[in-house]
Order: C-alpha cells, then sequence, then structure tokens
C-alpha cells in the first residue's frame, strides 16, 4: 500500500474502501472482506447509517486497531454547534466501538460550519481524532475556513473522477496544505464508465479493469481514492491497482475526458442547499 502524508504529520493510506449505499444489513459482511482483502482505510458517515456494522467488522477481524485507518464523518448539526457536534462524535464513536477516529470530517459545508470546526478542532488537540478535515467544501468555501481558523483542515473528500477531475482545485489544495480526496471515483457508472473506449484501450494494455485504470490514475495524481463493492472478487481486483504506471500520454488522454461539471449535485443550488441543511439525522 502506498500512503500520503497529512499536514500534521499523520500517513494516510492512498487506497481504501467505503461503505456509502451499502445497507446496513451488508455492511459488516463488506467490511469484513475488505479487511481481508487487505484494505486497511475505511470510510463511513453518520449519514450512511452503518456506523454500527463497521463496528461489528473491526472488532471481530482481529487487527490491531493501531494498523487500520478509520474515517466518518460529521452530519450538519443544530446550535448549539459546538455541543452538538461533540455529542455526534461521541455517538459515532460508541456506534464504531473504538476509542479514537483517524480522520473526522465535516460531511457538507453548511449550518454553523465555525462553530462544528471549533468543536473538531478541541477533538483534535484532545488527542480523540488524529486528524481533522472536510467533504464537499468547494475553494470559496475551504479558503474562508482556512483563514479565520486555527487549523487547516487536513482533507477535503469531494466528487473526483474521470468526468469531473478537479485538477485545478487539486493543486490549490496543495497549496494551502489540503490532502484531496475522492468520492464516486467511479461515477457509479454513470456516462457508461465501465464501457469507456479509452480507459478500456489503457487497461488492455496492461491486462487491467476500467476500474483499476480508474484507480490507478487518481492514486498516480496523489488522489485518495475509496473504491466501494460488496463482492469480494472485485475488492481484491480494486486493491491491485499500484503494480503498473500509467505514462504521460495517458494521462493526458484521460484528462480528455473531463466535463469540468458535477454528475451529481451543485452544492451551489439552492434547492441542494436547503435540502441537505434540513435534513436531520435520528439518534
Amino acid at each position: 500500500m502506498q500512503y500520503v502524508t497529512l499536514n500534521n504529520g499523520i500517513e494516510m493510506p492512498l487506497l481504501g474502501f467505503g461503505v456509502y449505499q451499502i445497507p446496513a444489513e451488508d455492511t459488516e459482511r463488506a467490511v469484513s472482506d475488505a479487511l481481508a482483502a487487505g484494505y486497511r482505510l475505511l470510510d463511513t458517515a453518520a449519514a450512511y447509517g452503518n456506523e454500527e456494522a463497521v463496528g461489528r467488522a473491526i472488532q471481530s477481524s482481529g487487527i490491531a486497531r493501531e494498523d487500520l485507518f478509520v474515517t466518518t464523518k460529521l452530519w450538519v448539526q443544530d446550535a448549539p454547534a459546538e455541543e452538538n457536534t461533540k455529542r455526534a462524535f461521541e455517538t459515532s464513536l460508541h456506534k464504531l466501538r473504538l476509542d479514537y477516529l483517524d480522520l473526522y470530517l465535516m460531511h457538507q459545508p453548511f449550518g454553523d460550519i465555525y462553530g462544528q470546526w471549533r468543536a473538531m478542532e478541541a477533538l483534535n488537540r484532545e488527542g480523540r481524532t488524529r486528524a481533522i478535515g472536510v467533504a464537499n467544501f468547494y475553494p470559496d468555501r475551504l479558503i474562508d475556513l482556512i483563514v479565520n481558523n486555527e487549523i487547516t483542515p487536513q482533507v477535503n473528500q469531494i466528487e473526483t473522477h474521470p468526468f469531473f477531475q478537479r485538477t485545478d482545485y487539486q493543486a490549490l489544495m496543495r497549496e494551502h496544505g489540503v490532502q484531496i480526496q475522492s468520492w464516486g471515483g467511479f461515477a457509479e457508472g454513470k456516462n457508461d464508465l465501465f464501457t469507456n473506449p479509452l480507459l478500456a484501450e489503457i487497461g488492455k494494455e496492461y491486462g487491467k479493469s476500467v476500474a483499476q485504470v480508474v484507480l490507478r490514475w487518481l492514486t498516480q495524481r496523489g488522489v485518495i481514492a475509496i473504491p466501494k463493492s460488496v463482492r469480494a472478487e472485485r475488492m481484491a481486483e480494486n486493491i491491485d491497482a499500484f503494480d503498473f504506471e500509467l505514462t504521460d500520454d495517458q494521462m493526458a488522454q484521460i484528462a480528455t475526458l473531463d466535463t469540468g461539471s458535477s454528475l451529481f449535485f451543485d452544492h451551489h443550488d439552492p434547492e441542494i442547499v436547503t435540502w441537505l441543511t434540513k435534513r436531520r439525522l435520528d439518534a
């Protein structure tokens, strides 16, 4: 496994396993299979509703806690945001059956993000989470958070895939010491990703699948990837993406697939902002 070093010196695996949209009843088995396949970075969120299943899989794995890198995410909190953030953190930690987190992310750039961030900074200082970061923050919100707070986010997890590559934004984040992480790395199969002629032709040259080509493209750019699968054979295939290297020409060819736009939702859309901000999680 390859690693990246975050701006606080913590090492984070470049490839991990995500559980978004995996039903809670399937999550424990999926995470157990992923750990058996060699994944050590696990990514979940309070909003996914499967933290407890992830925790059971971790507990039954027999893998030493220090060998795992566990991420979960804070959902938008009502006021008082600082108090509620700490309560939400403890709830997630309890569900995961852990004493600390490796990375705690603010899931959305909405609500009292400053109150939420102050609480996350405090959790980080207390050693309850080794690193803190954000998700779905566009450049304006990220820079505003950096300028007006003490701790610069270690990670920003954003939609990143061949059709929305975020190259310029990655460069901006690098300037400020923020590590980019991809969600939706396979674009959930949209735009016929898995049968894309260019990606398939590149894969054929190396004896690799389109999925492996995409993961190598992401990790070769220094983008942390967290592919999801419920099939053990796919998990094994996805983690086997470090034994080849794309050429500069192939990277340039893949760059031509970029549409520059989200395939899912726009965080600047008032209707999306309203829906995300008003959504509340069950305790």
